[in-house]
């Protein structure tokens, strides 16, 4: 059913807020750390885990949650997302010891990962494939990468001026904000639930080895690629997903359908999304590093430095779609990719012990901020085209789901790189710090180069008519 404009743009701005709430949330905490290990006693074994317990939850449920939005109702799910959100929050602002933390961060995530899949579901719902839904994926970049930035700048502020407790409290009164919002701009019938049965092993086999296999992969660097700790985990996580396959092929309600799994143009948009935040999610990390410990910028004009790249997103993301209809969707998805390979290459060989942002970090930066919204956007209409109004929810954990692994992946392995050659350079420190920033964007470079050669092989696929989503007509 067609909806009127003015409350699909406030049901679309309610969504993207939540994007924004979503990624800001990593950013802020990230900020928070030290103050957090200061507070609360905490070396950095267990500050790390503060970080990388919502990344494992947020990782390993997201696919879950979008099935089960499929199952239970996307609004339903949404709200509920937001609601142990918020919860977590509050049980993180008032925790009285590191182990409240990470188990209220562990929370946090399983929450964001409910709220983000259902979110994303309620887009596809909404706005049926074409030019519209390219708009709309734009306000969802642009979103996200207004909010990695706009976190950073509130992190820095608020833990100077009411400390790294205010931060968890932030995020209870904007996901109660956008819930009270949900239930005026979402009718109660939005994303309703579809009958079928629920795979309980299948849900089983797949949260625990994706879980599994975040752990592994977030705890590497700390642990080491080799050790006991991380072969164990991933090997029982691989272990987990295998037996999870063999689940799918046996079940009446498959998780994840067979015939969904062999579009061949599913499977090469989700892989293309993971390896575009391999490069991505990593490079905001470096970039931040290198202006703190090379250049000598403070937390806060660490975090600012990506402003002018947040910008570029902002501007560039909601003309996607036009781009989309002029160059046809392969050809920008491999545009992006390229600029994102030479953004990444031209970022790594500019770099210097002696550099400056205007002068080594800002021009490149801008490159990178045009080549974002250009790979998410395509990466997700490619990935999410062929889902009937039944599969929205699956269409979009597999997609989040994508990209949160290659963050996590890119980020573990882009590090790795950048410890040992920092380690193999024997040089001043800002220059041997420089050498492994240098090699770790190298890497980057060479991974969103091989997403642009994959990327000339998609072949458009054809969209599913989708009978919209109501939305509530009240104001």
């Amino acid at each position: 059913m067609t909806t009127a404009p003015g409350p699909r743009r406030g049901a679309l701005a309610l969504l993207a807020s939540t994007q924004l709430l979503l990624i800001m949330d990593t950013a802020i905490v990230n900020v928070a750390l030290p103050s957090v290990g200061a507070d609360l006693g905490s070396g950095s074994a267990g500050l790390s885990w503060v970080a990388n317990a919502y990344l494992i939850t947020f990782g390993g449920l997201l696919l879950l949650g979008g099935r089960t939005a499929d199952l239970l109702g996307h609004r339903r799910v949404f709200l509920g997302g937001l609601g142990l959100l918020a919860g977590a929050s509050a049980a993180g602002g008032l925790a009285p010891g590191a182990g409240v933390l990470v188990a209220a961060r562990a929370a946090q995530g399983a929450g964001a990962a409910l709220a983000a899949a259902s979110a994303f579901a309620l887009l596809l719902l909404l706005f049926p494939d074409g030019p519209a839904r390219h708009r709309a994926l734009g306000a969802f970049a642009a979103m996200g990468g207004l909010g990695g930035v706009l976190g950073t700048v509130l992190g820095g502020v608020l833990t100077d001026l009411l400390g790294w407790r205010s931060t968890f409290w932030l995020n209870v009164l904007l996901a109660a904000v956008l819930a009270a919002l949900a239930g005026r701009l979402l009718d109660h019938r939005a994303g309703r639930p579809r009958p079928g049965g629920f795979d309980l092993a299948g849900a089983l086999t797949d949260t625990a080895g994706l879980g599994l296999l975040a752990a592994a992969l977030v705890g590497a660097p700390e642990a080491g690629w080799l050790s006991a700790r991380t072969l164990g985990a991933g090997g029982a996580g691989l272990a987990l997903l295998l037996a999870f396959a063999a689940v799918e092929r046996r079940a009446v309600a498959p998780l994840v359908p067979a015939a969904v799994l062999a579009r061949p143009a599913l499977r090469l948009s989700n892989a293309l999304a993971a390896l575009a935040q391999t490069t991505l999610f990593p490079m905001f990390f470096l970039v931040s590093l290198y202006l703190q410990n090379v250049l000598g910028y403070p937390p806060l004009g660490g975090g600012l430095g990506l402003l002018p790249l947040s910008l570029v997103v902002v501007a560039v993301a909601p003309q996607t779609g036009r781009i989309i209809f002029r160059l046809g969707l392969h050809r920008t998805m491999t545009l992006g990719f390229v600029l994102l390979a030479a953004g990444t290459l031209w970022l790594a060989l500019a770099l210097t012990p002696d550099g400056s942002f205007t002068g080594t970090v800002l021009a490149p930066s801008l490159l990178l901020g045009a080549a974002l919204p250009l790979v998410m956007v395509t990466t997700n209409v490619a990935a999410t085209a062929e889902a009937t109004a039944e599969e929205t929810g699956l269409a979009s954990g597999l997609v989040n789901t994508s990209q949160q692994f290659g963050s996590v992946l890119g980020l573990a392995v882009l590090v790795a790189v950048a410890t040992a050659r920092t380690g193999s350079v024997d040089a001043a420190r800002a220059a041997a710090e420089t050498a492994g920033h240098r090699a770790a964007l190298l890497t980057g470079a060479a991974f969103a180069a091989g997403a642009a050669l994959a990327s000339v092989r998609l072949r458009p696929p054809r969209p599913v008519p989708s009978p919209g989503l109501k939305v509530s007509g009240r104001p």
